[in-house]
């Protein structure tokens, strides 16, 4: 008797869906991992880089101070009448969890909240998005989420209703964008990034894009953005922002603006505006426009992956949609609460006066400016390379260097059945230990290859990552050469 679950009797929608940052590359680095745990001299290094994924904590990025202690004492309310924790914890962090923890029905952190997030949480981060943008913001506008990728499968859900339904993404583009356009049995509608203009966004070439997919009997019902860009580095100019507002009120799109590396600008001559102050500031409002913007505690400095948390802020939508939108959060009941504690922290911050305010300026600042410095490592070391070509990191975490291979490898990767860039990453990997995700992973210009690599090793293991790749890559290029 067959099995009752094979391959072929699982949803089709499962195959389809793709996701590179924790792809074959990234199985086999844990492998290897294994066997060097088991006997060091398995293979020509004795620690695997991870390149791979933004993930800043898992490579050394300490935490920040006052964010943890708040969530410690939340956790552990009895620490508050304890008369030691004043001299272990900040009186800012000690105010800041007592102010939480009245605004948590039961004062419990292991309960559910309401299916949107605890509302004085919401009250804080609205006051954080009218401070940072200087626009209103309303809390019953934010649902805060399991960091941004639950709320943008909520937003697929709601959006996509048959493979007919379209969303032009960005190429290159996060992984999960693609994934879950696919699970959700929609259709990506790709719009490419000019690479010879540092990853530029042409309006014209969403304009050509959209009347090419309405041809074919798409109906594209949103734009995403990322914006800085993942895996791109770029940070959009305002005159670009506005531009792309314009065109999702002309063409009535959605405008989902994927915005959680906000932090993560590195160029002075660029600043972050998030879609929401753009849209405003050009005088259109709720009624103007579709707007849902992402954040998350994953990435800026704060780098809190594992503890789940974000939020999306909707604005433009009617009352009754809204309705079915509360009713997509609350089927996963709610968000996690530590996460949802995070999230207030992150757009609230300690201020000038506290007296964690120093500390956290310091802790923040010395994340930021070494990020800035490992981008500019990393982007001339690529530049340096035979056949590559690197834009400038602007921001978020990563670079998309372009690699030029030589027929002959682009050959032997035919032979082996792997993409080009799969299989130079691949060889990279057996070879140094590096992990890089293949640049087909994101999607790209068809006839190029890249390959994404993240700017989070630690300061220290810059250099052993130049050498070995350098190393690599001479050796790689001899042996292909034409």
């Amino acid at each position: 008797m067959a099995p009752p679950v094979t391959v072929n009797t699982i949803n089709p929608k499962v195959i389809e869906c793709e996701y590179a940052v924790r792809g074959e590359i990234v199985i086999l680095a844990q492998k290897l991992q294994d066997e060097i745990k088991i006997k060091l001299e398995a293979h020509p290094f004795e620690e695997i880089l991870y390149c791979n994924i933004g993930n800043p904590q898992s490579l050394g990025q300490q935490p920040i101070t006052f964010f943890r202690e708040v969530l410690a004492l939340c956790d552990h309310p009895p620490l508050l009448d304890k008369s030691e924790t004043q001299g272990l914890f900040s009186k800012d962090s000690i105010q800041r969890a007592r102010k939480i923890l009245d605004q948590i029905p039961g004062r419990a952190t292991g309960a559910y909240s309401h299916s949107q997030g605890i509302k004085g949480l919401r009250d804080t981060i609205a006051a954080g998005i009218e401070a940072r943008d200087g626009f209103p913001a309303d809390p019953n506008d934010i649902f805060l989420t399991d960091g941004a990728s639950p709320a943008v499968h909520m937003m697929m859900q709601l959006l996509i209703r048959s493979e007919k339904d379209g969303i032009l993404c960005p190429i290159p583009q996060y992984p999960l964008y693609s994934a879950s356009i696919a699970l959700h049995g929609g259709t990506l509608v790709p719009y490419y990034l000019d690479e010879a203009t540092g990853w530029g966004l042409e309006v014209s070439d969403l304009k050509k894009q959209l009347e090419a997919a309405k041809s074919k009997g798409i109906d594209v019902r949103a734009l995403v953005v990322i914006n800085p860009g993942n895996p791109t580095g770029q940070v959009l100019a305002e005159e670009n922002q506005k531009e792309i507002v314009k065109f999702c009120k002309e063409e009535g799109l959605v405008l989902l603006a994927d915005e959680v590396y906000q932090e993560n600008v590195y160029v002075r001559k660029k600043k972050f505006h998030s879609f929401k102050k753009v849209s405003r500031s050009m005088g259109y409002d709720e009624k103007d426009i579709h707007l849902v913007s992402f954040q998350s505690v994953s990435k800026g400095y704060y780098g809190e992956c594992g503890k789940r948390g974000g939020y999306m802020e909707i604005t433009g939508f009617g009352a009754d949609v809204r309705e079915h939108i509360y009713k997509l959060a609350s089927v996963n009941l709610c968000s996690n609460i530590s996460g949802q504690i995070l999230a207030s922290l992150v757009m609230s911050p300690p201020k000038a006066g506290d007296e964690s305010y120093e500390s956290y300026i310091s802790e923040r600042d010395g994340i930021l400016s070494s990020l800035a410095r490992r981008a500019k490592t990393l982007e001339d070391a690529f530049n340096k390379l035979e056949g590559v070509t690197c834009n400038k990191a602007e921001g978020a975490m990563y670079l998309f260097p372009r690699i030029n291979l030589p027929e002959k490898a682009i050959k032997a990767a035919g032979e082996a059945k792997t993409a080009p860039d799969a299989f130079y990453c691949r060889r990279l990997l057996t070879e140094t230990g590096i992990v890089f995700v293949p640049g087909s992973g994101f999607r790209q210009v068809p006839g190029t290859w890249h390959f994404r690599c993240t700017i989070l090793p630690q300061e220290e293991k810059i250099p052993a990552v130049v050498t070995r790749l350098t190393d690599f890559h001479k050796r790689f290029m001899n042996e292909f050469r034409d």
